[in-house]
């Protein structure tokens, strides 16, 4: 079966932001978190440090219904350059409009650029750039 899924870049914030969603959406990781220090060494790539080697190569997890998000940190030392909240935009479309004021609330939390709830032409929507610099939008579908 097909499925989609969003993955996630972070300047080195990868484990707390996932943590974070990990309390909102009351998930677990697929795995354990792969570490750049797993990765095997080679002569093109610049040796890690410590802190370096315990950033986030790869992690996932489930969020809503069949939708999962995955996610690395990326370092600059690779010549990896993050731009926070360059058009990465998460659409959830929960079950109630509940469970959407939670979802908007938990994640709003510490946000920027915070559409509240409100009840507009095509559904119940909200919109927030949450404190990792994620864009989140929530559709709740009210039924005419």
């Amino acid at each position: 079966m097909a499925k989609v899924s969003i993955y996630l870049n972070f300047p080195g914030t990868t484990e707390a932001a996932f943590n974070f969603y990990k309390s909102i959406f009351k998930t677990e990781f697929d795995s354990d978190p792969i570490r750049m220090g797993q990765m095997a060494t080679c002569d093109e790539l610049p040796e890690l440090n410590e802190d370096e080697k315990n950033k986030i190569m790869h992690i996932s997890m489930p969020i809503l219904g069949e939708t999962r998000i995955m996610a690395t940190d990326m370092l600059e030392k690779f010549g990896q350059k993050l731009k926070i909240g360059n058009n990465t935009t998460i659409n959830l479309e929960p079950d109630s409009r509940e469970e959407l004021d939670r979802l908007f609330n938990a994640l709003s939390d510490g946000g920027s650029d915070i559409t509240p709830p409100r009840d507009m032409p095509w559904a119940y929507w909200a919109c927030c750039l949450d404190k990792f610099g994620i864009r989140w939008m929530f559709n709740f579908e009210t039924k005419q």
